[in-house]
């Protein structure tokens, strides 16, 4: 009984500890955290309709950059988007509202460099590259 109690606090102790390796092993092998983030506006609309949300992601500490698209095509939407990219250093969350989702679909589907998040607001995701 006492031989079977320690062969099973062993085991479980064993089993704790791979347990936090590979916890700490994911841990290591995040990106890392973005301090840059680009919004892509919707139709109607245009970039200064970030502009409450950028002072409150500027007053956090990040770097925040609104794309004034075009709203002429799919295809010069998404090089606006592409030229903001373009001007961040390190990883980047990409916000699309609206057509913006289709705007960071269309761009991220196809070049996904620089870009370590998507967050979509009230924004359908298109597949396909533009």
């Amino acid at each position: 009984m006492k031989t079977l109690r320690k062969l099973m606090m062993i085991a479980l102790g064993l089993v704790s500890a791979l347990f936090f390796m590979a916890q700490a092993s994911a841990q290591s092998a995040r990106p890392a955290p973005a301090r840059n983030v680009v919004l892509v506006h919707g139709a109607w609309a245009d970039g200064s309709s970030w502009s409450e949300v950028i002072a409150r992601l500027q007053a956090a500490g990040l770097q925040v950059t609104a794309v004034q698209n075009p709203l002429t095509s799919l295809a010069d939407s998404v090089a606006a988007t592409r030229r903001a990219l373009a001007l961040q250093d390190g990883p980047t969350v990409l916000v699309g509202h609206s057509w913006g989702g289709t705007v960071i679909s269309a761009r991220s589907s196809c070049d996904p460099a620089g870009v370590s998040r998507r967050a979509f607001l009230n924004a359908p995701s298109w597949r396909g590259c533009a």
